[in-house]
């Protein structure tokens, strides 16, 4: 039997850089208290969510890996608590910028970078302004207490992200996430995010976790924006699967909170195996998917 406990934060964010990561380092020890080994927190997290408007300066939020100010923190963090956490950053790697994830292992060391695959453009969420789709392909990493694949955001919503990073060995599938109204189409539609990676879970046998943000987030018209005037209010309804896709654990909309729940790798394991959907799998019949 290997346990493995899993924690997923909640938080609402705003445009001073050192509250954001100071509040995610007291959900971060609150989750550890809780025994938790892996540390889930939203995108990009350090600030609001920047890309509802487009502003040049925004670009200079940019850092390599080895200067973010929260991936510096949390490696201090990982080491003093010996936990795992995937830092969702705006990644700067000399003139291309990225929105990424640095997994740093239980002992402060960052593991590696994933940089996100697929980049959404809309009225609102406006990320292709601001981020070049990913080079690294989807990863996985050997953690100290399992191995792990990390999607960001859009990339939940596509279902190669997932079954690539369980091909490659994954055990849970982790989602940092910053999505909430959609006011052109005007939906709802957190469900229709549930089900999408609940579905993951179920077709790939193995858990799904996904930390979103809260909070309505505005855009005041000035001359550096065009004179765009916005908002977002982010819906959180974080949540955790079991293998099967079934919800084990599900935050609110509207209310900070660090959702925590215990899995039996070895368990999970077991009923991926005897399901045989990997052993019947036909790559040979899916070109079609690529062409």
């Amino acid at each position: 039997m290997r346990e493995i406990t899993v924690a997923a934060v909640q938080m609402q964010c705003t445009n001073n850089v050192k509250e954001n990561i100071s509040k995610a380092e007291q959900f971060v020890r609150a989750a550890a208290a809780d025994g938790a080994n892996i540390v889930l927190l939203p995108e990009l997290f350090e600030r609001q969510y920047f890309c509802q408007e487009r502003r040049y300066e925004y670009y200079d939020f940019a850092q390599s890996v080895d200067e973010n100010a929260a991936v510096c923190h949390f490696k201090k963090i990982c080491k003093e608590l010996s936990v795992v956490i995937p830092v969702s950053f705006y990644e700067k790697d000399g003139n291309v910028l990225y929105n990424s994830v640095a997994v740093i292992d239980a002992d402060g060391t960052v593991l590696g970078v994933y940089r996100k695959t697929h980049i959404p453009d809309d009225h609102f969420y406006q990320e292709k302004f601001y981020f070049t789709p990913g080079n690294t392909g989807f990863k996985v990493w050997e953690t100290k207490y399992g191995k792990i694949g990390v999607g960001i955001c859009w990339d939940q919503w596509f279902p190669e992200t997932a079954r690539a990073m369980a091909i490659q060995g994954a055990e849970i599938l982790f989602y940092p996430t910053a999505i909430g109204s959609e006011p052109i189409i005007q939906c709802d539609s957190m469900p229709h995010w549930r089900r999408c990676m609940q579905g993951h879970a179920g077709c790939n046998l193995m858990p799904v976790v996904a930390a979103n943000r809260i909070g309505l987030e505005k855009v005041e018209p000035c001359k550096e924006n065009g004179g765009q005037e916005s908002s977002l209010d982010f819906y959180g309804s974080s949540f955790m699967t079991d293998e099967t896709g079934e919800l084990v654990k599900q935050a609110s909309r509207d209310k900070e909170e660090v959702l925590v729940h215990t899995y039996d790798l070895d368990e999970i394991s077991n009923n991926r195996l005897s399901w045989g959907l990997f052993r019947d799998r036909r790559p040979d019949c899916y070109g079609t998917i690529v062409e």
